[in-house]
């Protein structure tokens, strides 16, 4: 195992090269650059400027002369350069490209160009909206779907079985946006009742609350958008769940421990459940990953929670280089970590599995 890890890891390096190469090709060939973004905004002020101010003209002359604003008549090219020079686009895209790996190797990943912040703290600061939704969206879905996804295996073809794969089709089949609306328009002061708050995480009075009070303000706050954000997780883990099972109960092994005379809850829980969930388990980190790097812009929006989702969103709309590429770079490595636990995980809940065997 020790050897499968090594070259696992040796693979991480050009995996993630390749990733930051494409992604920073097609983003030079994308107009409206950062550079376009702030010029953008500076003659805008510069006409709604001369617009109020009725052309520059007070009091029969214009404001500072010939010295106008400059953004109402064209911006200096020197200005400009300065712009690139700042922001480097002065030096040849391989050039720039080398820099930033070789800062992103060292965990550097700069500022923010609108928000002076760094990329980093910025994304501590988003953080707590995504381990929120990914967290209790991850453990909700298999604390649900494993308990359902057995007994549906153990029910195959009954009428429970029936209605259930019925309600969980019809979830599946509803995006999360739209049953996030809904339960906005019923539970959140819509149309109908108030029962849960609109938007945030905590209420403004958080801080004077006591312990009890702080979880229990916590838990009202994030319970509908951790219910948008879990229904689609929860239908295709309880299906998952179910086919696991039922692959392996129609094995020779549970044919013959039941005929040694052992229960039927024996038969499932001492034999088929180590062997069924394996699969289940083991994928764990990487659905966690997934919904917690993912984000959900559109439910972050709906509930007003400032999130990694919308921070991506916004970073692609500002074109927002050094958090673009750095929270690629970093959740790109951490995914292909993650790929490597998953693969750990299997081995550690099945000791028969063998990845260097495989390999060889």
């Amino acid at each position: 195992m020790g050897a499968y890890i090594f070259r696992r890891l040796l693979l991480i390096v050009p995996t993630l090269i390749g990733i930051m190469i494409l992604n920073f090709a097609l983003i030079q060939f994308v107009p409206g650059g950062p550079i376009e973004q702030i010029l953008a905004n500076i003659e805008g002020e510069g006409d709604a400027f001369q617009t109020i101010s009725g052309g520059g003209d007070v009091g029969g002359g214009s404001i500072g002369g010939d010295d106008l604003y400059q953004g109402a008549r064209g911006l200096p090219p020197d200005f400009i350069a300065d712009l690139e020079k700042q922001f480097g686009f002065d030096k040849p895209p391989l050039t720039r490209f080398l820099n930033m790996m070789w800062d992103y190797l060292r965990f550097d990943f700069g500022e923010s160009y609108f928000r002076s912040v760094g990329v980093i703290d910025l994304v501590i600061e988003k953080m707590p909206v995504s381990i929120t939704l990914g967290l209790w969206s991850t453990l909700i879905a298999y604390m649900i779907s494993i308990p359902l996804g057995i007994r549906k295996a153990v029910h195959d073809g009954s009428r429970f079985d029936t209605w259930t794969s019925g309600a969980i089709i019809i979830a599946y089949a509803i995006p999360g946006f739209l049953f996030a609306i809904m339960l906005l328009v019923l539970f959140a002061g819509g149309s109908y009742w108030k029962v849960f708050p609109l938007r945030g995480l905590t209420s403004n009075n958080f801080d004077d609350l006591t312990m009890i009070g702080k979880v229990a303000d916590y838990l009202w706050h994030i319970a509908l958008p951790v219910l948008a954000s879990t229904i689609a997780s929860f239908a295709t883990l309880t299906l998952l769940t179910k086919n696991s099972f039922l692959d392996e109960i129609k094995k020779q092994y549970v044919v013959t421990a039941k005929a040694k005379g052992l229960s039927e809850s024996r038969v499932l829980y001492g034999h088929v459940f180590r062997n069924a969930m394996l699969i289940v388990i083991a994928s764990f980190p990487a659905l966690f990953v997934g919904v917690f790097f993912g984000g959900s812009l559109i439910i972050e929006t709906l509930f007003s929670l400032d999130g990694l989702g919308r921070l991506g969103f916004e970073a692609v709309v500002e074109r927002d280089y050094p958090v673009m590429f750095g929270t690629l770079y970093s959740f790109g490595l951490l995914a292909l970590l993650v790929g490597i636990l998953s693969d750990m995980m299997y081995v550690f809940i099945d000791p028969r599995i063998d990845f260097e065997g495989r390999d060889s």
